[in-house]
């Protein structure tokens, strides 16, 4: 087991199996030393996150629904990995979040996602980001996370 599976275990997160794509694309392409998953939506199995932020869904259960985005976004990453020990920096994560036209808390939302990149790669997890609110997502879901991280 590599040094980043060992701090998901201490974390308590076991990264899912990845579900077969909605539509024609693959969950993450690996181009040299870069690695962009596919947005990947709020849904472990037995528990999704659908509904607009705002209203029904809070600031805080918004967070869980990006933090859960962000944990398909490393099974995503694994999946064209040998180990999640070969990522150098998480250079990017962007965000979509469904949601109300009055809800502007975007920003505080993706921290859900950003802090778990923190939490698992440490320095190397600091990135840039996009926090976009939008009218809706596919099925309802709350919200929708892909990353770019730079490999060995």
């Amino acid at each position: 087991m590599g040094r980043i599976e060992e701090r998901l275990q201490e974390l308590g997160i076991a990264l899912p199996h990845l579900p077969p794509p909605l539509a024609n694309y693959v969950p993450a392409v690996r181009v040299g030393t870069l690695v962009q998953t596919a947005g990947q939506v709020s849904s472990l199995p037995g528990h999704a996150y659908t509904g607009k932020l705002g209203a029904p869904r809070s600031v805080e259960e918004g967070q869980a629904a990006t933090r859960i985005c962000a944990i398909n976004c490393l099974a995503a990453l694994r999946s064209v990995l040998d180990s999640l020990d070969q990522v150098e920096q998480i250079v990017a994560v962007h965000g979509f979040m469904n949601s109300a036209a009055d809800f502007t808390e975007q920003a505080a939302v993706m921290n859900g996602a950003s802090d778990l990149m923190v939490a698992v790669f440490g320095e190397v997890g600091r990135h840039t980001r996009t926090a976009v609110g939008v009218a809706a997502l596919p099925l309802d879901f709350t919200a929708s996370v892909y990353l770019i991280a730079a490999i060995s």
